[in-house]
């Protein structure tokens, strides 16, 4: 199994050039074809707040504000996307991301749509093997948060959560962080193309990590039935965070890449109380493969 189409939603955060040139190593490294998504916000939204009081002038002048700033939003991932294909000479253009082009090495294409960005990006995730979604910036811009967040609850896809530095190889160290959760499970299983070509495995486990379910040995008896061979190799909490011991145990291995289950808890105790998932989102500086 290779994964063959790569979705990139675009949100014209600081952080899409580094994910733009991470969604293109993978693209290298499984040949595959990569779409760029970006959704535009549709300024029919703001009509219902006609309930809300507001006249009807107030609610044209907020249409218009909000189809031009969505129109020069736009503008700027176009821009970003062109300048950085025309650094990439060797990439061949799709008109149609739906038509399967006969051509050796990656295929590129781009497309721009109205709509509300998490429905858009979470159903067309589900014709993808994998999307790649810039690293959260929360005080930024939250929107590309929320494109994660749909594509990890609602697209039945793994995403890749790309770093905010684009790294300089990927796939040659892997870790999982195993805790015996279904979400583990569903990470290890999408991660399979990827242990396969890896270098070196190591499985990552923790008491204060470990839910109900399979121990860490179950998930490497496992792999050996795909003749993946993984190290496993406990980690330590750090000043009581669980995150912060995962992603130190996978910089001590070097780490390029880690697979991981995403919110084992309700996303709404993360919020409140943080969490796993959230410590690793927002601190990670390799890429995290995510299923949910």
């Amino acid at each position: 199994m290779a994964y063959r189409r790569l979705l990139l939603p675009l949100t014209g955060t600081a952080a899409g050039e580094a994910a733009l040139a991470t969604a293109l190593m993978v693209a290298r490294i499984w040949s595959a074809h990569l779409h760029c998504l970006h959704v535009r916000v549709d300024a029919r939204d703001v009509a219902p707040l006609a309930g809300e009081g507001l006249s009807g002038a107030m609610i044209e002048e907020m249409m218009a504000a909000t189809e031009r700033e969505s129109g020069e939003r736009a503008g700027r991932v176009r821009s970003l996307f062109e300048k950085f294909t025309a650094t990439h000479g060797d990439l061949t253009m799709a008109p149609d991301p739906n038509t399967a082009l006969k051509v050796p090495g990656v295929t590129l294409s781009f497309e721009a749509i109205a709509g509300r960005e998490e429905d858009v990006v979470a159903q067309q995730s589900r014709l993808y093997d994998m999307a790649v979604v810039p690293h959260p910036e929360a005080d930024e811009d939250v929107s590309s948060s929320d494109a994660l967040h749909a594509v990890l609850f609602d697209s039945g896809r793994p995403v890749l959560i790309a770093p905010r530095v684009a790294p300089e190889v990927m796939g040659s160290r892997v870790c999982i962080a195993w805790n015996g959760s279904a979400e583990s499970a569903a990470a290890v299983a999408a991660a399979l193309p990827w242990l396969h070509r890896a270098e070196a495995v190591r499985i990552l486990h923790s008491e204060d990590y470990q839910r109900r379910g399979p121990a860490a040995e179950g998930i490497q008896a496992y792999l050996r039935w795909h003749e993946i061979e993984a190290e496993l190799v406990p980690f330590k909490s750090q000043t009581r965070e669980v995150g912060a011991g995962l992603l130190g145990a996978a910089r001590d291995f070097g780490a390029d890449l880690m697979c991981q289950g995403a919110y084992s808890h309700s996303r709404l105790r993360q919020l409140i109380l943080g969490g796993v998932t959230r410590h690793v989102l927002e601190n990670s500086e390799i890429p995290i493969l995510m299923c949910r």
